[in-house]
């Protein structure tokens, strides 16, 4: 399976790299996006990629073999985007591409797919954090509920999570056929766009890699990165995503943050960003053709001051 970066041109376009200009990937998966940056940044552009998955680094490097030093990789979270990312200052641009890769959904030993048979993991890095199924043999029906409906927003969260916890009592969860069985018998497959089982796996695999706090961490850091100039282009594929992109740059757009009661600002607070794109960018329907998995993909953009 071919991994199709997800709103390549438009991002390319809003970053608009030019000659020798430094850049970070966020989010470096297959590589997409950090090989067009770097075609048009030689011949002394660096760009810093960072990804928690090995493998997905092991095929990045593969691809982007042929700029050699102009490119480096980090096996972490981009939450430590600040600690690592001084030595390519001044930095013009980083991009946040959320989504998971294609192959990722091949793994059947990680369980991002429920098509594929394996262990329910779903972590990006199995180094750290507890796997997916540990959340199932453990968590109430409550705070599965909480999860399936603010992570998934999954209408019949509280349905799935009584009959997990329902099931556990005889058999412990530990693979994706063991939670697709019990989704699948509480959800019938009516007339939906999604298959029954998409929100939860959406869910589980967001609270696993803790992908929204890390997020709202790592945003005012990349922007104290920027030079002047600077663009941070976010591509989300979850509400709660898109929301902490839009509220970041929302706040950081605005020279004073006091309430509206306040008859003079006491805050202090200086607009540090320009929105660029007031709207989100949407996938064009050639491209929803063409990579079906871009349907939910929002892209935001905002400029340093």
């Amino acid at each position: 399976m071919e991994h199709i970066s997800v709103l390549l041109a438009e991002a390319i376009n809003f970053l608009s790299p030019q000659a020798n200009q430094n850049f970070i990937d966020a989010t470096l998966g297959g590589g997409g996006h950090a090989y067009e940056i770097l075609k048009r940044t030689g011949p002394h552009g660096h760009l810093l990629g960072f990804d928690k998955d090995e493998s997905a680094i092991l095929r990045a490097k593969d691809k982007l073999k042929e700029f050699g030093a102009r490119f480096q990789v980090v096996n972490s979270s981009y939450s430590e985007l600040a600690e690592v990312a001084d030595k390519i200052k001044p930095v013009a641009g980083i991009i946040f591409d959320l989504g998971f890769n294609s192959w990722q959904l091949q793994d059947g030993e990680r369980g991002f797919s429920w098509q594929q048979p394996g262990a329910l993991d779903l972590r990006y890095d199995t180094k750290i954090g507890q796997p997916a199924y540990e959340l199932l043999n453990t968590l109430s029906v409550d705070e599965l509920t909480q999860i399936f409906k603010d992570y998934g927003e999954e209408p019949q969260a509280k349905k799935i999570a009584k009959a997990i916890v329902e099931q556990r009592i005889s058999q412990k969860f530990y693979t994706t056929a063991d939670l697709l069985t019990i989704i699948s018998r509480v959800k019938s497959s009516g007339k939906r766009s999604l298959p029954p089982a998409t929100l939860v796996w959406q869910a589980l695999r967001i609270v696993v890699n803790h992908e929204l706090e890390e997020l709202a961490e790592t945003l005012p850091k990349a922007l104290s990165l920027l030079a002047s100039g600077g663009r941070i282009v976010v591509i989300s594929f979850h509400s709660g995503e898109d929301r902490i992109a839009k509220d970041f740059f929302k706040i950081e757009s605005r020279d004073c943050l006091c309430p509206p009661q306040f008859p003079k600002c006491i805050c202090g607070h200086k607009a540090s960003l320009k929105i660029i794109t007031p709207k989100p960018i949407t996938p064009e329907s050639e491209e929803l053709i063409n990579n079906p998995r871009s349907r939910s993909a929002k892209m935001r953009v905002a400029e340093r001051i």
